[in-house]
């Protein structure tokens, strides 16, 4: 029977209050007005202080353009009768609308130049000295009404661009709160599966871990939990990770209007519990019948657990699929990919088969899982291995498809993480493809306990910021940094999850006694 070391349970707490006090310092300082986020802005902490700044250069130079060809217009001395018309194209430039038909322009700048001429005509006849006033005096009211509404339409775009900035830094410290309970979610998930797939293939190697796979799985109750809230939150405009919750860009955008029937708050929430309530009841089952068949005298609660298993992968499947699109993809509404589904299960796949083994070798180490061998590390690291390959496929298709056919609508979202996002994405690549693959390519290398905690720590690291980019650049633009929220949130998450799992480990044997197979798993050699 394992024993959960009071360091350890130490460990878990301090990392839990530390995490707390990082998240509730991000709430703490993110903005409540536009004023506060346009500060921060000026303060540079963040990736958007140099768009900022190019903004108001930008706009300042069109403004200074704008009024030094005024000037030099005003400066002119027109004496004849072609000035009058060359004026009146220039108001039909400024004044005729941008989206007007070239037959509605012809008519606006017939009536411009009508109107110059009745102006002409009703001219005191003095000569062409009273004429050219005239014309001046008129071209500088054109010009300053020209200039006033450059300054005007500065200002509004000044005002929306700050108000854009505003809330995503409202959005940050939820979207760092979010993207680091859902990882840790799919990660227990991650485990459930491959729990699901051992007992529905009856292989004979996994035995000896299946208590270790059980203890992993117990976060799914309080992640799913946590994560249902914070999905709860969203419906409710506690935060706006969600665009397409907000009525008011509902109202302004067609697309997002056409998809309304499926991304509406009361369908989004029965999806997540019913998906949730699946993955909690098989995992809760499939936990009973494992002890169950360890006090019993036939394998009938073995067979269960098979039977279960294969129903539970096939709707695991679909419903991962689904929530794929429910809580990730749907952060940003007007991109979609049919690969999204199995490239978001190969990221927590991973990341739940790296945590098996890392558990598997703590335990190992503190003189536990007396019959876990260097075969059993060796087939974890494979599979970490193996999906490692599998999620890079998946990547590099997903990218390179969307990147040759160059859609718009598609390159898009390449485009915001490549520009603004370019070290954590790219970054990522090298952490679950590069270095896995130059780690563990070495079959010896795999039986390696130290080899493989290198391996899986990076792999871990790297699917977090996998799943970081996922939700960042959709929540916060280019108002990212890595802060005490980002931090407290994955210390908080780690801390629980250190303690619901091995409090787990300490309720039960840490050997399936009675599995019809665990013979051939202690023996298991490779």
């Amino acid at each position: 029977m394992y024993t959960f070391s009071s360091k350890l349970r130490t460990f878990a707490f301090i990392l839990m209050v530390l995490g707390a006090l990082g998240v509730g310092y991000s709430f703490f300082t993110a903005p409540s007005t536009v004023e506060e986020a346009e500060a921060i802005v000026a303060a540079g902490h963040h990736g958007g202080h140099g768009e900022a700044e190019h903004h108001d250069e930008t706009a300042a130079e069109a403004h200074g353009h704008d009024a030094a060809e005024a000037d030099a217009h005003n400066a002119a001395e027109p004496a004849t009768d072609s000035v009058v018309v060359n004026h009146t194209e220039e108001e039909v430039a400024h004044t005729a609308p941008d989206s007007a038909s070239p037959v509605a322009i012809e008519e606006h700048a017939d009536t411009l130049a009508a109107t110059a001429e009745a102006h002409h005509d009703a001219a005191s006849p003095t000569g062409d000295a009273a004429e050219a006033g005239h014309e001046g005096h008129a071209h500088s009211e054109v010009a300053a009404a020209h200039e006033g509404h450059d300054a005007h339409a500065d200002h509004d775009a000044h005002k929306e661009h700050a108000e854009h900035v505003f809330h995503q830094l409202q959005n940050k410290p939820w979207a760092a709160l979010y993207v680091a309970a859902l990882f840790f979610t799919l990660l227990s998930l991650g485990a459930l599966a491959f729990y699901g797939i051992q007992n529905a293939a009856q292989a004979g190697w996994s035995p000896v871990l299946f208590r270790v796979m059980e203890g992993i799985t117990s976060y799914l109750i309080p992640g799913c939990i946590i994560v249902f809230l914070l999905l709860v939150a969203g419906v409710l405009h506690f935060h706006h990770l969600f665009i397409w919750l907000d009525p008011e860009v509902v109202a302004k955008d067609h697309l997002i209007q056409g998809k309304s029937g499926y991304l509406n708050g009361p369908f989004f929430l029965i999806r997540a519990a019913i998906f949730m309530g699946g993955w909690i009841f098989y995992r809760q089952y499939s936990r009973k019948n494992s002890l169950l068949q360890d006090e019993a005298t036939d394998n009938s609660y073995y067979k269960k657990n098979f039977k279960a298993a294969a129903a539970f992968l096939v709707f695991f499947i679909v419903s991962e699929s689904i929530m794929s699109w429910d809580w990730i993809m749907s952060v940003d509404p007007h991109w979609y990919s049919t690969l999204f589904g199995w490239y978001v299960f190969a990221s927590f796949f991973v990341s739940g088969i790296t945590t098996i083994a890392l558990i598997t070798l703590y335990l190992k180490s503190r003189g536990y899982l007396e019959y876990v061998n260097t075969s059993h590390i060796h087939d974890l690291a494979k599979f970490m291995f193996g999906i490692s390959v599998f999620w890079t496929y998946l990547w590099f298709s997903q990218f390179m498809l969307m990147w040759y056919a160059d859609i718009p609508e598609e390159v898009v979202y390449f485009k915001m993480r490549i520009e603004n996002y370019n070290l954590p994405f790219f970054g990522m690549v090298v952490m679950n493809f590069v270095l896995p693959i130059l780690i563990l390519i070495n079959t010896d290398f795999k039986r390696l306990s130290w080899i493989v905690v290198l391996a899986g720590t990076i792999i871990l690291c790297g699917h977090y910021v996998d799943f970081y980019n996922m939700i960042m650049p959709a929540t916060v633009g280019d108002q990212w940094f890595i802060g005490a929220g980002e931090i407290g949130a994955v210390m908080f998450f780690l801390g629980l999850f250190i303690l619901v799992v091995f409090t787990t480990l300490t309720k039960q044997p840490l050997l399936a006694k009675r599995n019809p197979l665990i013979e051939e798993s202690k023996h298991f050699q490779y």
